[in-house]
C-alpha cells in the first residue's frame, strides 16, 4: 500500500492549487515555476497540504468540537473572542501530531538538506485556503516561525501552525471577511530561510497604497530580517520607482528616496532557534540599506511579477549576507487601493482652523478625524478603548486586529506606510499617522486631539476638536472644457493623490517649497561649505547632509526628486515648472543664506527672479537648479517638464538666460525641452511679441502682474482694497499679453485665484481666447464650473450675433 504524500515542493504547485495549499504557498510556487525563468530568484521549499491539516483534526477528534467554539462566538461585539480562542489554541497544541504528516515532512525536509545541505535554516509560514485572495489581504493572520533549525524543530513549528489558524485575530477577520471558518483549512510553507538577518529585507508595493497612483513601485527596506518592517517595529528607507521609466531603460527611475531610521535590526538568536530585535548602531541608521542598482532590480521583479498575476501586488523580499543575492520571499494581491472601484470619485478634507500642534508622523489616508486620545500599550488593555476614539500605541501587530476596526483614528510611535499599522488602516478606512516617534509621551490619555492627514504625506496631530468641511465630487459630471484646467502645486507629498483630479497637467510648480521644507539650506551655503563663517549653520547643514560627501549634491538630488515626484505623477502631461523665485529676504532665511544675500529695503522688486540667475552672487546656484532639472528630464525619463523662467525684466536678460541655460545643457527645443515665460511685469505685455522669439510659452502671473500695473503692494493691509486683479486696467494688460500670444502662436495662461472665484473673470479670459488656466488644488473643481459656464457662455452668445 502507498502512503499518502501530504506534502507538495513548489516545483510541483501553481496559483490554481490555493485550495490544497493556501494562497500565499500556492503564489511562491507559481513564481518558482514561471519566474525564475525571467530572473526572479525564489527560494526553494514545499508546502503541507489542506489533506494535512484535515487528517489533523481527523485523527485528534478537533474536527466538531472546533466548530462547536466557533458557534459560541458572540458576533455582535465578539466579547468572548479571547476566551473562544483560548480554548481552540489549547486543544490542538495538546493533541498528538499525526505520524503520516510527520513522515510526509521528514521527506520534504530530507531533500532540502540534500541540496542545501544539513545546516540549513527554515522559515515556516501558515498559509491559509482561503488565504491572500484578490479581496481580502490574511496578512499577518496566522503566525510565521524564523531561523527553525533541524527536523525536530520544524515538527513543533508546524504545530504552532496549526494552533495560529485560530489567533483571536485571525479569527474575527475571516467573520468580517465572511468567510465560513468551518471551511477554511491550513497549509504550512517551509522555505529555505535567506540570511536576510546579516544584510537586509523589505516589503515592495507595485501601487502607491496610500493613494492608488499604479505608475510607480515602492521598495520599503531596513536592516535584518523583514519583520520589524511588516510589525512596525522600524521607519524603514523608502524609494518610489517610476515604471514607465524602467520599460524605457532609462538610467535612473529611482524618483524619490528616504532616508529612515531603522533602529532596530532583527537577528537570528545564536544560541538556538528564533530572532533577536538589536539596537541599530548609529551608522547603520545613517546609510541607506541598499544601493540604486538593487531599488531597480527590486522595482523590475515586482513589475514582472504584477504583470505576471494581472494586478497590483504586496511582495516580501530578502538579500542573504553571505552570498549577496536577493530574493522574492512572499508575493500576494495588493486588497486595499486596487479593489477601490470609483476613483472618479474626489472626496476632499479641508481644516478650517489650526490648532497647538503636538507631533506629527507619516499620514496615512487622505482624511481628518478627531476625538479622545486613548493610549494603550497592549491589545489585552482592548477593553479601554471606545468606538470612535484616537488608539495611541508604541506600535501595532495582527494581535491588535480585533480591535482597530472602532478606532476613530490610529497613531503610533513607530513604523512606515508599509508596516501593520499603516496597512490595516487603509483597509479600515481609519485615517492614521504613523512613525512619530513620541505621540506616547506627547499626547496625553484622555486628551482632545484631532488627526490630519489631508495635506500630503505628513500627519499632524493637533490639540483640540478642530472643524474641517469634507466635500465629495464625482468628476464623471464635470464636462471637459476646451480652455486647459491646469494645476499650481508645490508639495510633491501630495502629487500622486492629485494626479487623479481632471486636469491638463501643472501649469506651474514652485520650487521654494522644496527648497524650503525639503532641502532647507541655501545653495551657494553647499556649494561653499568649507569657507562658511557660521558655525551653528554649518552643523545644521552637515547634519542634513551628512551622506553627501559633495553638499552641492545634496540639492541637486532633492531638488530632482520633487521636481520628479510632480512630474510623474502627472506624466505625460505637462509639468511646468518655475526656477526658483525667492526674495533675497526669503533666501537669508535658509540655513547659510544670510552670508549670501544682500539687505534690500524693497526685495519685492529687488533682486529676484531671472536677474540672479546670471548674477555672480547665485550663477553657481541656478546651474545647479538646472543640473536637478537636467537630472528630471535626461536621467529619470520625465521630459514632460517644461521650464519657466520667472520675472525676466528685459529681452537682454531673456537672451542672457536663455543662453546661459543652453551653456548648462537645457537648450530650448533639444529634447522636445520648451521654455516659458512668467508674464508679471508690465514690459512683459508690452513686448510680449519680442519676448515669443526666446520661449515657447507665457503664464500670467496675475499678482505680481497686478501690483506692478496699480503700484500697490501685494502684502500692504493699507492698501488691499485697491489691489484687485479685476481692475480695468489690469484686465486690459492681461488682454493685450493674450492677443500678442495668439499673433505669435505662443501658447499663454494664467496662474491665480480669481478664475475661481469670479465667474466673471473666468469668462473674461475664455473671451480673450486663453490656453489654460492653472487652480490652487481647492479651487479648481469650482474653476473648471467657472469655465464651462464661460465657455457655454461664448458659445450662445456667438449664436446669438449670427443670427442677428
Amino acid at each position: 500500500m502507498v502512503m499518502k504524500n501530504f506534502v507538495k515542493h513548489f516545483n510541483e504547485i501553481e496559483i490554481l492549487d490555493v485550495p490544497e495549499v493556501g494562497g500565499k504557498n500556492a503564489s511562491l510556487g507559481e513564481m518558482f515555476q514561471k519566474l525564475t525563468s525571467k530572473g526572479v530568484q525564489v527560494p526553494d521549499g514545499f508546502a503541507t497540504t489542506s489533506d494535512a491539516y484535515w487528517l489533523f483534526l481527523k485523527e485528534a477528534h478537533l474536527k466538531e468540537s472546533i466548530f462547536r467554539e466557533i458557534e459560541k462566538l458572540d458576533k455582535k461585539d465578539f466579547s468572548n473572542l479571547r476566551e473562544v480562542g483560548n480554548t481552540i489554541r489549547t486543544s490542538i497544541a495538546k493533541a498528538d501530531f499525526p505520524q503520516a504528516i510527520k513522515i510526509s515532512l521528514e521527506k520534504g525536509y530530507n531533500a532540502l538538506v540534500k541540496k542545501y545541505g544539513p545546516e540549513i535554516s527554515l522559515a515556516v509560514r501558515s498559509s491559509a485556503t482561503a488565504e491572500d485572495l484578490p479581496n481580502a489581504s490574511f496578512a499577518g493572520q496566522q503566525e510565521t516561525y524564523l531561523n527553525v533549525r533541524g527536523f525536530d524543530e520544524l515538527i513543533a513549528a508546524c504545530h504552532k501552525c496549526y494552533a495560529s489558524l485560530f489567533t483571536d485575530r485571525a479569527i474575527k477577520y475571516r467573520e468580517d471577511n465572511h468567510f465560513d471558518q468551518t471551511k477554511v483549512a491550513l497549509s504550512i510553507g517551509v522555505q529555505l530561510m535567506v540570511r536576510s538577518d546579516l544584510a537586509c529585507s523589505g516589503v515592495n508595493f507595485t501601487i502607491d497604497p496610500d493613494t492608488g497612483f499604479d505608475q510607480v513601485v515602492l521598495v520599503s527596506s531596513t536592516w535584518g530580517l523583514g519583520e520589524n518592517i511588516v510589525q512596525g517595529s522600524v521607519n524603514p528607507d523608502e524609494y518610489f520607482v517610476f515604471k514607465p521609466s524602467i520599460k524605457k531603460g532609462i538610467p535612473r527611475p529611482i524618483i524619490s528616496r528616504n532616508l529612515g531610521s531603522k533602529e532596530k535590526t532583527m537577528i537570528y538568536d545564536t544560541s538556538g532557534s528564533g530572532t533577536l530585535n538589536l539596537d541599530t548602531k548609529i551608522e547603520k541608521q545613517k546609510q541607506f540599506v541598499l544601493n540604486d542598482s538593487e531599488v531597480l532590480k527590486l522595482a523590475e521583479w515586482s513589475m514582472i511579477i504584477e504583470d505576471h498575476y494581472g494586478r497590483p501586488m504586496d511582495i516580501e523580499w530578502a538579500k542573504d549576507g553571505l552570498t549577496n543575492e536577493l530574493f522574492i520571499v512572499q508575493a500576494r494581491p495588493e486588497t486595499v487601493q486596487s479593489a477601490k472601484k470609483d476613483k472618479l470619485k474626489i472626496t476632499t478634507f479641508t481644516l478650517l482652523e489650526k490648532g497647538r500642534e503636538i507631533t506629527s508622523g507619516m499620514g496615512l489616508g487622505n482624511k481628518i478625524s478627531a476625538g479622545k486620545a486613548r493610549i494603550i500599550h497592549s491589545p489585552l488593555e482592548s477593553d479601554k478603548l471606545l468606538p470612535g476614539e484616537i488608539l495611541i500605541t508604541e506600535k501595532t501587530d495582527p494581535d491588535w486586529d480585533p480591535i482597530l476596526k472602532k478606532a476613530g483614528g490610529i497613531i503610533t510611535d513607530q513604523g512606515g506606510r508599509t508596516s501593520h499599522a499603516a496597512i490595516v488602516a487603509r483597509e479600515v478606512g481609519a485615517a492614521a499617522i504613523v512613525g512619530t516617534l513620541n505621540a506616547t509621551k506627547t499626547i496625553k490619555d484622555g486628551q482632545d486631539i484631532t488627526i490630519s492627514c489631508a495635506a500630503g504625506d505628513t500627519g499632524i496631530v493637533y490639540d483640540g476638536i478642530l472643524k474641517w468641511e469634507e466635500k465629495e465630487v464625482d468628476t464623471k459630471t464635470l464636462k471637459k472644457p476646451l480652455t486647459q484646467p491646469m494645476l499650481i502645486l508645490a508639495d510633491p507629498e501630495q502629487a500622486f493623490k492629485l494626479s487623479f483630479y481632471p486636469t491638463a497637467g501643472v501649469g506651474l510648480m514652485r520650487l521654494e517649497f522644496v527648497i524650503n521644507n525639503s532641502i532647507q539650506i541655501h545653495p551657494m551655503a553647499l556649494k561653499h561649505f568649507d569657507t562658511l563663517k557660521d558655525p551653528s549653520g554649518k552643523e545644521r547643514i552637515e547634519k542634513l547632509t551628512h551622506h553627501y560627501p559633495d553638499k552641492a549634491d545634496y540639492f541637486v538630488h532633492k531638488l530632482a526628486e520633487g521636481i520628479a515626484t510632480i512630474a510623474a505623477a502627472f506624466y505625460p502631461k505637462d509639468v511646468i515648472v518655475r526656477t526658483s523665485d525667492f526674495k533675497s529676504n526669503e533666501y537669508a532665511n535658509l540655513i547659510g543664506g544670510k552670508e549670501f544675500e544682500p539687505i534690500e529695503a524693497n526685495p519685492m522688486i529687488g533682486f529676484r527672479g531671472a536677474s540672479r540667475y546670471y548674477h555672480p552672487k547665485y550663477q553657481e546656484a541656478f546651474e545647479m537648479e538646472c543640473k536637478a532639472m537636467k537630472m528630471v528630464r535626461e536621467d529619470m525619463g520625465l521630459n514632460n517638464v517644461k521650464i519657466m523662467i520667472p520675472f525676466c525684466r528685459t529681452l537682454q536678460e531673456a537672451k542672457k538666460v536663455v543662453d546661459l541655460m543652453a551653456d548648462y545643457g537645457l537648450k530650448r527645443g533639444e529634447n522636445g525641452l520648451q521654455l516659458y515665460m512668467m508674464t508679471e511685469i508690465p514690459n512683459n505685455v508690452l513686448l510680449a511679441e519680442e519676448f515669443s522669439t526666446y520661449f515657447d510659452g507665457f503664464s500670467i502671473g496675475s499678482n505680481d502682474l497686478t501690483q506692478l500695473t496699480l503700484g500697490v503692494d501685494r502684502d500692504s493691509e493699507l492698501l488691499s482694497d485697491i489691489f484687485d486683479a479685476n481692475d480695468p486696467g489690469v484686465k486690459k494688460m492681461i488682454d493685450m499679453v493674450i492677443a500678442s500670444a495668439r499673433k505669435t502662436n505662443t501658447k499663454i495662461g494664467l496662474c491665480g485665484q480669481a478664475p475661481s472665484d469670479y465667474p466673471e473673470f473666468a469668462q473674461f479670459l475664455v473671451e480673450k481666447g486663453i490656453n489654460s488656466i492653472s487652480f490652487n488644488p481647492d479651487a479648481l473643481i469650482e474653476g473648471i464650473k467657472n469655465i464651462n459656464m464661460a465657455e457655454n457662455h461664448k458659445v450662445s452668445f456667438g449664436m446669438a450675433e449670427s443670427s442677428n
